[in-house]
């Protein structure tokens, strides 16, 4: 039994087509096992000094009852709570036929536009929960959705519909760390984080650590976030309470807070924002290929001056506004390709050059704000592969952004102080515990 079905008792459906089996095997060792034995084990008496005693084995088998009977199916008034991961290519068939419901449910799920529908969209990697009869019918599917609800499909009058409802969750608080060996992703990996954690600590962390390329081997960082349970298995992330990234020797600490404007910001133990005016890039990761700096242009063949700063990334890469701003364009220009200008407070601006796409609705005057998806990597233009051209502008003028000063927002008023510190006290706290247990563990590999 797997440690899922040890903790909310929900069978896969694996365990479930061996539990039968297993009765079985296990009347079959009960019924061969030496009966001396049984009498020895439970008679064993305190140490002392007896004389040696002759020990003879007799092995015995015990005949099964007349009436003891095994089927290879289950009572149909029997039922099964199953959990199973959407996988890569499934259809609502395959994903019916792997919960174990019989062919007649099956047509008529797939009868039910609505309930169809809502199940395929469900996208792979993530979970349903079922209950299914001895028989296979199906008693309910239900899924957990990015935004809590819970979504339940059942049996109704000739079909099967679809049902949105608030879903009862239970939030839990996780405490975990890990080293930089390689990548961000794969430290996560290691540690057991799930990777919509991972994709928070880049952007908590941001402005003061270029994830691109300022990472060592070595690194490493300390994390409380949330995970919401509904029925004792992990069904989404929440908020990252507390981290600590330490990069290059450098401690960096990211304390959630509330005081401020009630939605939550990340301060650092003093109160100052971890939040600047500007992100340090457009990207949550990529590399650069192509600096602030004289270059020889691919496409047309002479040396200029290259006035941004060039991402590679995959087709499709989201493209986030480095700062809240104002769309001032978005549409095609040449040599850009699919081109959007940002205006922001001040003087100050920035564009974002060779998009395959626009986000959706995304039009010129429309309010964005810091982090939100804007577009997406592509190569129009003239571009000779999938890359960002991303400027950074200073009373119109380029400028290069990762040497420009970059304005920070402002820190907590000093009347707040007292609030946010105790709010973040605990949190520092479980910072500090986590800090002590990896040095301990480093010392003791270290004598080893």
């Amino acid at each position: 039994m797997s440690e899922a079905t040890q903790e909310t008792g929900i069978l896969t459906h694996t365990e479930r087509r061996h539990a039968r089996k297993i009765s079985l095997r296990w009347l079959i060792a009960i019924s061969s096992i030496p009966l001396f034995g049984i009498v020895t084990a439970f008679g064993i008496a305190p140490q002392t000094e007896t004389a040696p005693v002759a020990i003879q084995t007799i092995v015995e088998n015990l005949p099964l009852p007349q009436n003891l009977k095994f089927t290879d199916s289950a009572p149909e008034n029997t039922s099964y709570w199953l959990d199973e991961r959407i996988e890569r290519g499934d259809t609502v068939a395959s994903i019916l036929q792997r919960l174990g419901a019989n062919n007649d449910q099956i047509n008529i799920f797939l009868k039910s536009t609505t309930a169809s529908r809502a199940l395929i969209h469900i996208k792979p990697g993530q979970r349903i929960q079922a209950q299914i009869t001895g028989s296979g019918d199906i008693a309910w599917i239900r899924h957990i959705n990015a935004n809590g609800t819970m979504l339940e499909i059942a049996p109704g009058d000739h079909e099967f519909k679809s049902n949105n409802m608030p879903a009862n969750l239970e939030t839990r608080t996780i405490m975990k760390s890990g080293v930089i060996k390689g990548s961000l992703f794969a430290a996560t990996d290691a540690a057991g984080i799930p990777d919509s954690i991972a994709t928070k600590i880049a952007g908590i962390f941001s402005t003061d650590i270029d994830f691109h390329h300022d990472l060592h081997k070595g690194d490493h960082f300390s994390l409380v976030y949330e995970v919401l349970y509904h029925g004792g298995q992990p069904v989404m992330t929440g908020r990252i309470l507390a981290a600590e990234f330490v990069n290059g020797g450098h401690a960096y600490r990211a304390i959630l807070s509330t005081v401020a404007n009630g939605k939550g910001e990340y301060y650092n133990p003093e109160g100052k924002p971890l939040k600047k005016a500007f992100l340090r890039s457009p990207l949550a990761f990529s590399r650069i290929t192509s600096g602030f700096a004289m270059r020889f242009h691919p496409i047309l063949k002479q040396w200029r001056m290259h006035k941004g700063i060039d991402y590679g990334a995959p087709i499709g890469t989201k493209v986030m506004a480095i700062a809240d701003g104002t769309v001032d364009f978005a549409g095609q220009q040449t040599g850009y390709g699919n081109f959007i200008v940002l205006k922001h407070s001040g003087n100050y601006s920035t564009a974002y050059g060779h998009l395959s796409a626009f986000a959706k609705g995304l039009h010129k005057g429309e309010h964005v704000t810091q982090g939100e998806v804007i577009g997406y990597v592509g190569m129009t233009g003239w571009a000779t592969g999938p890359h960002l051209h991303y400027e950074f502008r200073v009373g119109g003028v380029p400028t290069n952004p990762l040497t420009a000063k970059i304005p920070r927002a402002f820190p907590i008023d000093a009347q707040l102080m007292p609030e946010f510190q105790q709010q973040s006290r605990a949190w520092i706290a479980e910072l500090n515990l986590m800090d002590s247990n990896r040095a301990a563990t480093t010392q003791i590999a270290s004598a080893e």
